[in-house]
């Protein structure tokens, strides 16, 4: 049965826990090698833990498997990161929504990689959203309302290639149908002129990214 929120827990960083919403009791959470314990350590039941576990300690996977967690391994060298064959098994799920949990960490690579990730066709079926360390990225596809705050940052950054007839309602510095190129910084540092914003792009992908910050954003449920 399809399910209407997956949550994935990230290896690397620990999330911030002052910055995690709210997670609906039941939700699958799948983790990616080391966010097992993460997970653990924030509470959450893990239903699959994918990964090649060079993170994790033994003793952690163990645990969650005699627990019930479905253990899904994965040689170290693979052509995937360990998040990427997470969201993979997620995706199996079939839900209506992804939230993947992360920290910003200290692997640059990591960081750009995660966030080339999210803008993956392969995902486009479903709403994709990350929060890492204190911010939020969301991808845009067609047409997504986005809630918020009044004077809060956002950026619009295309991904995989121009995001083309781009129209937003509720930021400062609005758009209309305008191309954002890969690597412009025309969409950085806009801000929330109302509680809420809507952006829409014709072609293309875009990442919504808030940097967050407890000045930045209020904790919310997913």
């Amino acid at each position: 049965m399809p399910e209407e929120l997956v949550v994935v827990v990230a290896g690397g960083e620990a999330p911030q826990r002052e910055a995690l919403p709210a997670i609906p009791p039941g939700t699958p959470i799948v983790a990616a090698d080391s966010g097992l314990e993460h997970a653990r350590a924030l509470g959450l039941d893990v239903s699959i833990a994918v990964g090649d576990f060079d993170s994790a300690s033994p003793e952690a996977v163990t645990a969650a498997e005699a627990a019930g967690t479905r253990i899904e391994r994965h040689p170290a060298e693979k052509n995937a990161t360990d998040l990427e064959l997470a969201l993979d098994a997620a995706l199996e799920l079939r839900p209506r929504r992804v939230v993947v949990l992360a920290g910003v960490g200290d692997r640059l690579d990591h960081l750009f990689s995660t966030l080339l990730l999210l803008g993956s066709s392969r995902f486009a079926g479903i709403v994709l959203d990350a929060r890492i360390g204190p911010a939020t990225a969301e991808v845009v596809r067609g047409e997504r309302t986005l809630a918020g705050r009044t004077g809060e940052l956002v950026s619009l950054f295309a991904l995989h290639g121009p995001a083309r007839g781009v129209r937003t309602d509720g930021l400062a510095y609005p758009l209309d149908g305008e191309t954002l190129e890969p690597g412009s910084t025309r969409g950085v540092s806009n801000v929330f002129s109302a509680d809420t914003a809507r952006i829409r792009v014709e072609h293309g992908v875009l990442l919504a990214v808030r940097p967050g910050g407890r000045e930045e954003r209020e904790r919310g449920a997913l």
